[in-house]
């Protein structure tokens, strides 16, 4: 079985869905579809998730994938595509060469995210990018106390903090002013935003290390890769580990593929525009 996961403004009768769909079918191969809403269950036994939009479902369908530790293929219908290995067009060749054995997998790092409350977890999700816990809309600077294996690194004020996979550190994590990790790298970094203190700077944290974010005194929310929003009250401490299981996700493209990409969507290495000529025409 191949497991489709759509943006709910994705047509579900495109011309490249519809082959994908034809062939699995002649193949002898069942599809099971749904949107990234409502948090479908992918079932049992599929063998691949293929996710249809832009980089924002294939992290919604991570979490799905990764609970059933099936390998994820990106499709790209957004703008960015980042994180998608192919454009529409390619579907179908693209399933066949899964299909054939013909692909590497890309292991990437995931988070487990946890809230405690009173000694007790109330919740409890996975991300791929990041966890940001931040001030809510109406408040001041929050105070946030950061620990490490239980061991303070300190308190401060500041409009929040980001803790980002090197997945995640191309995300809100580098708009934070962040450092940008290899994807192949299991460390997570923290990166506070806008800290009252200048002298607060981000931290990068080995594998296996647990991190944890308290909050004494100040209410806050927190996201996990933008998802639904926790609100969080004076004495919640939010949990941050690596998760035990990788995402696997489906490649054709070398492993190098993605400095290409850090020059193609950050714009490393445009050409220079030339600078017009001080000399006199007439000279």
């Amino acid at each position: 079985m191949i497991a489709f996961v759509r943006h709910p403004h994705v047509d579900a009768g495109m011309p490249g869905l519809v082959e994908a769909r034809r062939c699995l079918d002649r193949a002898g191969i069942a599809v099971w579809e749904s949107t990234r809403e409502g948090r479908p269950a992918v079932p049992r036994g599929a063998r691949l998730l293929v996710t249809l939009g832009g980089d924002g479902t294939l992290l919604s369908a991570a979490r799905l994938a990764a609970e059933r530790d099936i390998p994820v293929l990106g499709v790209n219908l957004g703008r960015l595509g980042f994180l998608t290995e192919l454009e529409v067009d390619a579907l179908w060749g693209g399933l066949e060469r899964f299909l054939a054995g013909d692909y590497r997998i890309d292991s990437r790092t995931l988070i487990q995210v946890a809230l405690e409350r009173d000694g007790r977890r109330v919740r409890r999700a996975l991300g791929l990018n990041e966890v940001v816990v931040q001030r809510a809309a109406e408040d001041g600077l929050v105070r946030l106390r950061l620990l490490v294996d239980g061991e303070e690194i300190g308190q401060l004020d500041a409009d929040g903090v980001i803790v980002a996979t090197a997945t995640g550190s191309t995300a809100y994590a580098l708009a934070a002013g962040g450092p940008i990790l290899d994807p192949a790298l299991e460390e997570l970094v923290m990166v506070p935003m806008s800290p009252f203190a200048l002298t607060v700077r981000p931290i990068v944290l080995p594998p296996g290390r647990g991190f944890a974010v308290e909050l004494p005194r100040s209410s806050a929310v927190a996201s996990i890769d933008g998802g639904p929003v926790w609100r969080l009250r004076p004495g919640d401490r939010v949990r941050v580990a690596g998760f035990e299981r990788h995402l696997r996700m489906v490649r054709f493209t070398p492993p190098e593929r993605f400095y290409g990409l850090l020059r193609q969507k950050l714009g490393w290495g445009l050409p220079l525009v030339p600078t017009p000529s001080r000399r006199d025409p007439a000279g």
